[in-house]
């Protein structure tokens, strides 16, 4: 979507989808009872407070660090509410938030070190033993290969899991209620249930265009260093590599912003087309219930009233 237009945002949480519009940020839970939460915040982006904030490849990384924090607050907001609705009070559980929060820093930390195991140590372990690093091309072609290897596996088996697989469905209302409002369609759930679950926007793609675009940039820079200064193995590219994923980011958020203009051109469908793809696991069809929930945070987050 262009700048000119009102970009609208979202991601799926437990039993329920936020939104996020130009002014607001809003999230609507389904509770076990059938009614709905609804939880409305004044939003400013980032990106808007500094004008070097604004600027191509570091807009990207500043969105992504504002999104990734809004979306773990998010989550936070509707796991508590299922706790509330789906596991028995008692007077362990009501003294050990302190515990929980704990419980829940660890997990982060656990979850990004597994991350950086799985989808950067191993691949580059892996690829090692290909015997291959005299071409730095050919290296982190197969690393970055293995890597979306790890990633579309990661994806597929966790979608196996009941609880994942309702917020698949959850991120595919999501999809079809801004799809409606970006046609210019009625945000009703007849009208919002014809709009296909694939959006080119998701971060499903973004993450795709991560990884191919970390192959490209991982080369040119071993071969920087190989040039000046030494035959890089494995563990070392490994970890001088690190440092440049808000790089890559920054630019793949820009090949986001790129495609999306240039939809129709048939090497932007060629290169958006694995993380579209991708987008037929981690985006299912929703129910009417759950295009309802979709509804109401969109209209929230843009302040529309009935």
């Amino acid at each position: 979507m262009s700048d000119k237009k009102i970009q609208i945002g979202g991601q799926a949480v437990i039993e329920g989808v936020m939104m996020r519009g130009p002014e607001y940020i809003a999230t609507a839970i389904r509770r076990k009872d059938g009614s709905i939460d609804i939880q409305k915040k004044p939003f400013v982006s980032i990106t808007k407070t500094h004008p070097i904030y604004k600027r191509p490849i570091i807009r990207g990384f500043v969105s992504l660090i504002e999104m990734l924090k809004i979306g773990i607050n998010t989550l936070n907001y509707s796991a508590d509410a299922y706790e509330k609705d789906h596991l028995e009070e008692t007077s362990e559980h009501d003294t050990s938030k302190k515990t929980n929060k704990i419980g829940e820093y660890l997990t982060l930390i656990f979850a990004f070190a597994l991350a950086l195991l799985l989808f950067g140590l191993v691949p580059y372990l892996l690829t090692s033993l290909m015997k291959i690093e005299e071409s730095n091309i050919l290296f982190n072609l197969f690393a970055g290969l293995i890597r979306i290897v790890f990633f579309v596996i990661y994806v597929y088996c966790i979608s196996l899991w009941k609880d994942i697989k309702r917020v698949f469905e959850y991120h595919g209302a999501e999809h079809k209620a801004v799809f409606a409002y970006e046609q210019k369609a009625p945000l009703t759930v007849d009208s919002v249930r014809n709009f296909t679950t694939i959006h080119p926007r998701c971060g499903t793609s973004f993450m795709f265009f991560v990884l191919l675009v970390s192959i490209l940039v991982f080369s040119v820079i071993d071969m920087i260093v190989a040039t000046y200064w030494f035959r890089p193995g494995a563990l070392i590219r490994f970890l001088y590599h690190l440092p440049f994923i808000p790089i890559i980011s920054g630019i793949s958020y820009e090949f986001l912003k790129l495609s999306e203009k240039k939809a129709n051109n048939i090497f932007v469908k060629i290169f958006t087309y694995p993380g579209m793809s991708l987008q037929k696991i981690t985006t299912q069809p929703p129910d009417d219930s759950q295009i309802e929930i979709a509804i109401v945070a969109l209209k929230e987050a843009l302040n529309i009233s009935e």
